[in-house]
């Protein structure tokens, strides 16, 4: 405890924030994996399950753009409570009799929950940029961002296994319950722990503002919606239920798979300065999402031409996917900390994950269409389109850091 105490406040809310952000990623990777696997086994169809997700993903395009200027006007702790408080509630609504859990019902629910998980992403991402001290060179703002970045992964690969566990043994309302009993908890502790007004600024920001005007974060936006539309495609709706239905795994098996993949992904992250270097520019994004596309092309080649070694495929295939993605991932998070300017932080972080809340949507979308009409090998291709799309936009991003 007397470390803790001679903590600088900044470090010390960076920990409080971590906390909070990893308690909800925790509870909101648990309630994908119990939604997907419950439902599906109800004999919902893999493109009415991506539906059940259609409105979490259209409400976090629109949470992102509009918390963003919320948290300029009236502070980035706010954002963070009430996210915390609609996650609360959206369970809280699964908690109804089971004849009332109709497909409007959770699309309802998960539309609370997609608000909810993009207010508190925003919120978090965005205090790393106000939190480093002014004289912090690169390496450390980087380092912040890969390991919330990262460890917030790691927490949501646990969520998945949690999920597939609680869903096995307590099933799915006691699961539910005990989820709603634990956030409320953090929400009472962060409510009294966060600095009051972080990230509030003191010119009151126009609604015009939220559209970036900055070049490079369009850009970057741009090429972070077709970059995590490429990875919804196969890897929402289509990998879970493929490996159900046709590899015949049990939940338990589909829950720990997705688990690690998610968990070693959220490392990788977090070890990224360590493999791309201390100042990752507009290139390293470009040349990691090359590798990207080539490394999915030749999954779907594999995946078409070796029938026989679908499984082994498609588990090492997953493996190398998810660590070149880690990567491309943790540089797009440092570049748009680093674009941004203090004092529209929050503004730039929300109107960039709009962009990638929009890419979510879309690949969830086109996860359970395409699954269904045409099978996984599509869904492969449909990734390798996205990914050569963000390349394309990547080539616009600035080799040199942005002044602030």
């Amino acid at each position: 405890m007397p470390k803790l105490e001679n903590l600088s406040p900044s470090v010390k809310q960076y920990i409080l924030i971590t906390g909070n952000y990893w308690a909800f990623t925790l509870t909101d990777g648990a309630l994908r994996m119990l939604v997907v696997l419950y439902f599906y086994h109800l004999g919902y169809s893999p493109f009415e399950i991506a539906m059940l997700f259609l409105f979490y993903e259209f409400f976090g395009v629109v949470t992102n753009l509009l918390g963003g200027w919320f948290g300029a006007r009236f502070g980035l702790n706010n954002t963070m409570n009430i996210g915390l408080s609609l996650q609360i509630i959206a369970l809280i609504m699964l908690l109804v009799p089971s004849a009332w859990l109709t497909v409007s019902w959770v699309m309802l629910a998960q539309a609370l929950s997609g608000i909810a998980k993009d207010l508190n992403k925003m919120s978090a991402k965005s205090a790393i940029k106000l939190l480093v001290p002014e004289d912090s060179k690169d390496p450390k703002l980087y380092h912040w961002v890969a390991l919330l970045t990262g460890s917030k992964n790691t927490m949501k690969g646990f969520g998945f296994f949690l999920g597939a566990v609680l869903l096995n043994t307590i099933g799915f309302k006691l699961a539910a319950a005990s989820m709603t009993v634990v956030l409320f908890l953090v929400l009472i502790f962060s409510q009294f722990n966060l600095e009051k007004n972080l990230g509030k600024i003191k010119s009151k920001p126009k609604f015009s503002h939220l559209f970036s005007k900055n070049q490079a974060i369009n850009y970057l936006s741009t090429a972070r919606l077709f970059l995590f539309g490429a990875r919804d495609i196969w890897f929402v709706v289509a990998l879970p239920v493929y490996f159900s239905s046709q590899l015949e795994w049990d939940h338990w098996q589909v829950g720990i798979f997705m688990a690690c993949w998610v968990i070693g992904y959220g490392i990788i992250q977090s070890q990224a300065p360590k493999i791309t270097g201390k100042n990752p520019q507009g290139k390293s994004a470009l040349w990691w999402v090359v590798g990207l596309t080539l490394c999915t092309a030749l999954i779907a080649l594999m995946f078409n031409y070796s029938s026989s070694q679908i499984e082994l495929i498609l588990v090492i295939g997953l493996i190398i996917f998810g660590l070149i993605f880690a990567i491309n991932s943790s540089i797009h998070s440092y570049l748009i900390i680093d674009y941004s300017s203090k004092e529209s932080v929050s503004m730039d972080v929300g109107f960039y994950y709009m962009a990638n809340a929009m890419g979510r949507l879309i690949g969830t979308i086109l996860s359970g269409w395409i699954y269904q009409a045409y099978g996984l090998t599509a869904c492969l291709w449909g990734s390798v389109i996205f990914l050569f799309l963000s390349a394309l936009f990547s080539i616009g991003l600035p080799n040199s850091k942005i002044q602030n």
